[in-house]
């Protein structure tokens, strides 16, 4: 039975004389109990969309039809989650939730709706905290309450606009199956907004992708009939998983190549430098060229690329005093990174990944231990160890140009000033943004103040490149963008790095080996995984390379080794390890068959 129809959608919106449409000619039937995932990036219209749903604003033509009856407004049958939970900062887990149930459920008995009230805070796991407030919740735990509360209202349809995107990897997993329970516990429909493709196969019916803004309409429909319940691990296993990830990643990829942006470095072309005089490159354009080894100021006295421990982590520790005593967030970790290679940092949330990012910036002292770049001990930080958080803080009131020439001025003091705008523009333009160099860092998007970090950070020539989650505040669409545009940079400049990330294939993507931490407290390294896969990589080609699942697999074993906080014993992370062994020969000795 047909619950919900979107019939004709469209709404633009007007700002002085200019009209941007968002939403052009939606067209949608949701039935009873069905979960529809609609996959939106920045741009496409996502929280148009389920604000028009919900009855919150309304549109220029078409109309929302639920249960035959267009709607005209809000209305208890359509419970909402946001982004935000928006929880009243005054009143405590049970109060917040109860104020929805008693504003709905009338004519129930006080009783009742305390009952009513209960049972949802059981239902998301928060039996234990209902007497506290919002300020002594976490996160996750504060958008459980928001769950909660619409779940109280009993809505027949329940819609989310991307309520996990702002947690951490584990308490997103935790909610994740919390939603797909009581999808299928209750039968009650949901409308799901995510940039995550895995969350979306994860719980959905049917998936269906949003094109890319303005006026955005639906795109191809793609049925997803992989038997319930789901687990993270085996569906990485599932052909059928696989095949249809790769479709609906090139759909969406596609409509990257269709945004009418210009390619990076479309009018540059790139000749590598010999071995003997640089790992850097030239990049000329219209007879002139940019030399990265004229302009580096941080490199290597004595050692080579490839060379053993360049930068070296030393039995480290980071105790932090509590009232209830020293807790040890880092427990004697030790690692050798080599000179220009790629390390992704993994684990789950509290394990203190950014901790150790920290350790190594110089921004945090180190509590036991030593860490030292190119045979120095680090002390304290420096332009020779550059820094991408996961928000760019840039200047607000200075240009994309002034943001970046700010540490060049400092780090190339002993240059021109035609040579150090010679370094400010090149980068720029690497990341995208030669146009846009002149705006104001108010006046851009999320996206390219983070095209402007990066930028920043490879101008000052670092020896050590440290990103902290840097897009992990940014839709999947974006997210892909500027992890090509990263590696693309890296690849002429080849300078180490480590990435904190706690998205697999992100870590996947990047690194030449993915380390992988156990919980914390006490956290130290739980394994060590080498990707041995080409490079130059894309998504596209990783996806279609035999092994990515492989290595896919191990990472998400790992993680769920870990989850709860558990501590798994050595030989169980050597049985992951050597599941993808083993799953790597089989391929290669079935690729050796049908040849």
């Amino acid at each position: 039975m047909t619950l919900l129809e979107i019939s004709g959608l469209s709404k633009s919106f007007q700002a002085g004389d200019v009209v941007r449409p968002v939403l052009d000619n939606i067209n949608l039937k949701v039935d009873a109990g069905e979960f529809v995932a609609i996959l939106g990036f920045s741009g496409s219209g996502k929280t148009t969309l389920i604000s028009a749903l919900a009855g919150l604003i309304s549109v220029d033509e078409g109309g929302v039809i639920y249960k035959g009856k267009e709607i005209d407004g809000p209305g208890p049958e359509r419970g909402v989650v946001f982004q935000s939970y928006s929880l009243l900062p005054w009143l405590s887990v049970r109060q917040n939730i109860a104020l929805a149930a008693d504003a709905v459920h009338t004519k129930l008995t006080k009783a009742e709706r305390h009952a009513l009230v209960a049972r949802y805070i059981e239902t998301v796991g928060l039996s234990h905290a209902a007497e506290r407030k919002p300020a002594e919740l976490s996160g996750g735990m504060r958008q459980r309450v928001a769950v909660a509360r619409a779940l109280a209202m009993q809505p027949e349809l329940l819609l989310l606009d991307e309520p996990l995107s702002a947690l951490d990897a584990l308490t997103r997993a935790k909610l994740q199956d919390e939603f797909a329970q009581i999808s299928q516990a209750e039968k009650r429909a949901m409308i799901l907004i995510t940039n995550d493709v895995d969350e979306a196969l994860l719980l959905a019916d049917r998936v269906i992708p949003l094109t890319k803004g303005p006026g955005a309409n639906l795109g191809p429909e793609f049925k997803v009939t992989l038997p319930r319940p789901r687990e993270r691990s085996t569906l990485n296993s599932n052909a059928d998983y696989i095949e249809l990830r790769a479709n609906i990643i090139d759909f969406l990829l596609l409509q990257e190549e269709n945004t009418g942006k210009p390619a990076i470095e479309k009018t540059q072309k790139v000749v590598a430098l010999p071995q003997k005089q640089s790992a850097g490159a030239y990049v000329q354009e219209k007879e002139t060229a940019f030399d990265l080894a004229k302009f580096s100021a941080h490199s290597a006295k004595a050692v080579t690329a490839g060379s053993d421990a360049f930068l070296k982590l030393s039995h480290i520790s980071k105790v932090y005093p509590t009232p209830k005593g020293p807790l040890t967030v880092v427990d004697d970790l030790s690692l050798d990174v080599r000179s220009g290679e790629f390390i992704s940092l993994i684990g789950h949330s509290g394990c203190g990944k950014s901790t150790v990012l920290s350790m190594v910036s110089g921004l945090n002292p180190i509590t036991k231990g030593t860490i030292s770049l190119d045979g120095t001990a680090i002390t304290k930080a420096g332009p020779d160890k550059a820094v991408v958080f996961q928000a760019p803080s840039l200047m607000p009131w200075l240009s994309a140009y002034e943001n970046v020439a700010l540490g060049v001025k400092k780090v190339f003091a002993n240059k021109t000033k035609a040579e150090r705008d010679e370094i400010c523009s090149y980068y720029l333009a690497k990341v995208g943004l030669a146009g846009a160099k002149d705006t104001l860092a108010r006046d851009l998007s999320n996206g390219m103040k983070q095209r402007v970090g990066i930028a920043r950070a490879f101008a000052l020539s670092p020896k050590v490149l440290l990103l902290d989650e840097p897009f992990g505040m940014l839709d999947s669409l974006t997210r892909w963008e500027l992890q090509d545009l990263l590696m693309d940079v890296w690849s002429k400049t080849k300078v180490t790095a480590i990435c904190v990330t706690h998205d697999v294939d992100e870590a996947i993507l990047l690194a030449d080996r993915v380390v992988m931490m156990s919980n914390g407290p006490n956290a130290t390294i739980g394994n060590i995984m080498e990707v041995d896969l080409p490079r130059p990589r894309t998504r596209k080609a990783l996806m279609a390379h035999p092994d990515y699942y492989a290595y896919r697999e191990e990472l998400l074993e790992f993680l769920e080794a870990y989850e709860g906080g558990a501590n798994p014993a050595p030989e169980q992370l050597e049985a992951i390890a050597a599941k993808r062994a083993a799953r790597i020969a089989r391929q290669n000795a079935n690729l050796g068959a049908a040849q």
